[in-house]
């Protein structure tokens, strides 16, 4: 049995940090959808890392949602 895990927002120390890691443009497209979606940098970045992990996803929150229904 599974157990669910609490979404909890990217902390934005930890957004920092990890654009710290990332080329300048990964850094510039990052930021360029952040614009476009009107929604900030933290949502973005976990956004990006959520497709990564499942391309379905649209965020963590998503992800931990098809692996509950075995996507």
């Amino acid at each position: 049995m599974s157990r669910a895990i609490a979404h909890q927002p990217l902390p934005s120390e930890v957004v920092r940090q990890f654009l710290e890691y990332v080329t300048d443009y990964v850094k510039q497209a990052l930021s360029e959808k952040a614009v476009e979606m009107d929604c900030s940098m933290e949502a973005v970045v976990e956004m990006a890392i959520a497709s990564f992990v499942a391309p379905e996803a649209f965020s963590f929150e998503d992800c931990l949602l098809a692996k509950r229904l075995g996507h």
